[in-house]
């Protein structure tokens, strides 16, 4: 089949996003038509500028290109990928890649028959486990989630004592046996993580993430062995396969988080996988329970932890996509649905 079109879009979004780059940056969907009539959705990051760079940019370079497997794809993410250098090589134009790669592996399941899961080989596991990302720790644990994340982005010394208050009801809340993770979203500095790590002792974190910045390899490679046993973890703003690179080389987390809707999508994630894998790193998506990472898990190494912010699904006008498995006992399952098996909102396109 050849590519007939290209098309991205920036949803209309019904309620402000948590932080200002959110709510002008967010992410974006991308729909991909081939000669047969076949339809492929992706989703990317980058707001305005990403589907500028889409549909000015890397549509010429597909318009009229046959795609019929895997290995077409990803001849086709090398070249979007080596258009956009002379702006790209991460960023908003990655993000946009990651749109456009991922609506053209939805394409050829859309055209096979097949879920994404079987074109990568097939499911390693029948379902996984999910984890809720948010405060509302007994709303999670009556949905049934069994581990959760808390975000905790430093903004005073009081958040010391907020931050120790949020884990303990966490740990209380999920017993002995469930996962607490805290998202530090760059805000820490080495001091501040030190004192974290002391005054949770107690409450057995599984990891602290995003302690430092992306760009703190040295520092965060010197601080990791002291959060021990506690795991650092963290990538979600890396977006390349040479940026993973650097912090294996620099030793710097001991669990990587990217994001597939912004590390280049599918294609790019892979590459990611190859690299921890080379090096003994587990990969944990970030918003891994949205269908683009789920497939992956499902067929990969990753670990077997899928995150979901929004927790309470919204109502179907106000959700992005419609047809994404929902969270059964605290795991999810994907659909057998060709491609992916969602598709966008119309009220929000």
């Amino acid at each position: 089949m050849k590519i007939k079109e290209v098309q991205a879009t920036y949803p209309r979004w019904v309620r402000p996003a948590s932080d200002a780059w959110q709510s002008h940056f967010w992410q974006i969907v991308v729909r991909v038509v081939s000669d047969t009539g076949h339809v492929g959705w992706g989703y990317g990051g980058g707001g305005p500028p990403a589907v500028q760079i889409v549909n000015q940019h890397l549509s010429r370079f597909l318009v009229g290109r046959g795609m019929d497997s895997a290995d077409d794809i990803r001849v086709i993410w090398q070249l979007l990928y080596r258009a956009s250098l002379p702006y790209g090589r991460g960023g908003i134009a990655m993000m946009a890649l990651g749109g456009v790669d991922l609506a053209l592996w939805d394409l050829l399941g859309q055209s096979t028959g097949m879920p994404v899961y079987e074109i990568l080989g097939g499911p390693q596991t029948d379902a996984v486990e999910a984890y809720a990302t948010g405060t509302q720790c007994q709303r999670y644990r009556d949905l049934g989630y069994k581990h959760m994340k808390l975000p905790v982005k430093w903004q005073t010394p009081s958040d010391y004592a907020r931050t120790e208050e949020l884990v303990a009801e966490a740990r209380e809340t999920l017993g002995p046996e469930g996962k607490v993770m805290v998202d530090c979203y760059m805000s820490w500095n080495t001091d501040t993580a030190l004192a974290m790590r002391r005054r949770l002792d107690a409450y057995r974190i599984f990891w602290f993430e995003d302690m430092l910045t992306p760009d703190h390899h040295v520092e965060l490679a010197e601080l990791r062995p002291k959060m021990a046993p506690v795991l650092s973890a963290g990538g979600e703003h890396e977006f390349t396969a040479a940026g993973f690179a650097a912090l294996a080389a620099a030793g710097s987390l001991d669990i990587w988080q990217p994001d597939i809707t912004w590390c280049g999508g599918l294609t790019g994630a892979r590459a990611i996988l190859d690299i921890a894998e080379d090096c003994g790193t587990p990969v944990c998506l970030h918003r891994g329970g949205e269908v683009w990472g789920l497939h992956l898990i499902v067929a990969s190494d990753c670990m077997n932890l899928a995150e979901i912010i929004q927790v309470e699904r919204e109502a179907n006008s106000r959700r992005c996509w419609l047809g994404e498995p929902e969270v059964r006992d605290g795991c999810l399952i994907p659909h057998d649905r060709p491609g992916f098996g969602v598709v966008p909102n119309p009220h929000l396109l």
